[in-house]
């Protein structure tokens, strides 16, 4: 039951961590750089941000959690737990190009790979269980939106 615990909270506090890393490079830029840009209408107010993903994060990391529990022996699990460690990287690596780089391009193809494997993420959880994927339902209806606004953002500052 121990074991239990450590790999709910470690699961949980991974996935905070990417958060982590992508806010230490968001943060300075909102009232520089981000401040300056042209935004679409449906630009959501700062303040949104932060509590959507610390609660994304949290889903996230009890889908991880989940899928984790369900043993690493079968391959198919395997390859679940890497697609979703390297999707990560792609999500801390979107908020450190986009905001650290300040390079909407780039980032826009990070993000639209990051999206390509939450679908794939949903793919491989619902055939191991189906719980995890619901919970990472609400991620990927979010990174599709923040998709939507990274590209919106780049035309609007560079076209």
């Amino acid at each position: 039951m121990k074991n239990n615990y450590f790999k709910l909270f470690s699961s949980i506090f991974i996935c905070l961590l990417a958060g982590l890393i992508g806010s230490l490079f968001t943060r300075p830029a909102i009232d520089t750089w981000y401040a300056g840009l042209d935004k679409p209408f449906f630009n959501p107010p700062n303040w949104i941000f932060a509590p959507t993903w610390t609660i994304l994060y949290i889903l996230i990391g009890i889908a991880f959690y989940l899928i984790w529990q369900s043993g690493q022996k079968r391959e198919q699990i395997k390859l679940a737990l890497i697609v979703f460690i390297v999707h990560l990287f792609l999500n801390a690596g979107w908020s450190i190009i986009f905001f650290g780089w300040q390079n909407s391009q780039i980032a826009f193809i990070d993000i639209v790979i990051l999206w390509m494997m939450i679908a794939w993420l949903l793919d491989l959880f619902y055939k191991i269980r189906k719980s995890a994927m619901y919970l990472l339902i609400p991620y990927f209806l979010w990174v599709s939106f923040a998709l939507l606004l990274n590209l919106s953002i780049w035309q609007l500052n560079y076209f």
